[in-house]
């Protein structure tokens, strides 16, 4: 075991601290607000993320980057993919030379489409091989209260992806691992959208056909463009494909899917953004995967909805019609 540094205190970033806490690492928590860290550090409650959950005494928080970072030999980085180069930028000097790098976002970078290993790759001039993507089925509320979920993780160094299944790795969480890190990126990213899709349809009163029907053309969607990226088309049939769509377009405490549903139910975009206090991924995502679609010849009918729908007003309920009246294919 050695020493953890997780960069973010939302609901993931803190999840997956104690995951690691009770794993038997070493962990220290960054906060990028100084008020929020003493609040979690007195409180021992993270409440506006995880409310309820108990933050062990033995889990260092703290608002200073450098030092968190001291002495960690695994740097997880929680930080939503609008502030991830902002946040490197600022403080990625302090990281460690030797250490492995495992983040936790699920977003594309605004500035030039690219995925989260991209980004940290380019930002701290890192060697590729130190990068590792986790995801799955990963809702955080329940992780944190130790109920059975499980992850992958995602490197070309086999080694890289293993330190992080052995650091949080336990009863509660079990944690795959591949070399394919691409495909569960982007596993992460468009299941975000697709749950803006299965929450719109919800909200308009249709039924479970439809959601199994939207989810297994979005995975046919999520391959297609895996595939275009040089991802393993298996990869999508694991946590990172299926298994991180069907929680995130059917659970309740999916942000995206809760945008989609109430999307769906007649409210305006801006005032769901505003009423929401954390970060839904899919709405920020969904042009930059057109674009990038678009540039490697892809056909991604349900992202391209969600774009006309959260960016270019377009009604909700046309879209389904318009998707509906698409020309017939062989699957």
């Amino acid at each position: 075991m050695g020493a953890v540094a997780v960069m973010g205190a939302g609901a993931w970033g803190t999840a997956f601290a104690l995951r690691c806490l009770a794993s038997g690492e070493n962990v220290a928590l960054w906060a990028r607000d100084p008020g929020a860290a003493d609040d979690l550090a007195t409180t021992r409650r993270n409440e506006r993320y995880l409310p309820g959950v108990e933050l062990p005494a033995h889990l260092a928080i703290s608002s200073d980057p450098e030092a968190v970072l001291a002495s960690a030999d695994l740097v997880v980085l929680a930080i939503p993919s609008v502030g991830l180069a902002e946040q490197l930028a600022a403080w990625g000097a302090a990281v460690p030379a030797v250490a492995t790098l495992a983040s936790l976002t699920k977003g594309l970078d605004a500035s030039g489409g690219r995925f989260a290993s991209q980004v940290i790759i380019e930002t701290l001039a890192a060697d590729p091989d130190r990068v590792v993507a986790v995801s799955g089925p990963n809702l955080a509320e329940e992780i944190a209260r130790g109920q059975p979920s499980a992850a992958v993780a995602a490197c070309p160094d086999l080694r890289r992806a293993e330190r992080v299944r052995d650091a949080v790795m336990g009863p509660s969480l079990r944690v795959y691992t591949n070399t394919d890190r691409i495909g569960v990126e982007v596993g992460g990213v468009v299941k975000n959208v697709l749950a803006i899709v299965a929450g719109a349809a919800h909200g308009l009163g249709y039924g479970d056909n439809t959601a199994a029907f939207l989810m297994t053309r979005g995975l046919a969607e999520m391959t297609r463009l895996g595939v275009a990226l040089g991802a393993e088309p298996l990869t999508f049939q694991g946590l990172a494909g299926v298994g991180d769509l069907v929680a995130t377009c059917t659970s309740s405490r999916s942000r995206n899917r809760t945008v989609g549903e109430r999307l769906g139910r007649g409210e305006r975009l801006a005032d769901i953004t505003a009423s929401m206090g954390s970060v839904a991924e899919g709405i920020r995502s969904a042009p930059l995967l057109a674009a990038l679609a678009a540039r490697h010849g892809v056909d991604m009918p349900m992202v391209d909805a969600v774009v006309a729908v959260t960016r270019d007003d377009a009604d909700v309920g046309a879209i389904g019609e318009r998707l509906l009246a698409r020309p017939a294919r062989s699957e």
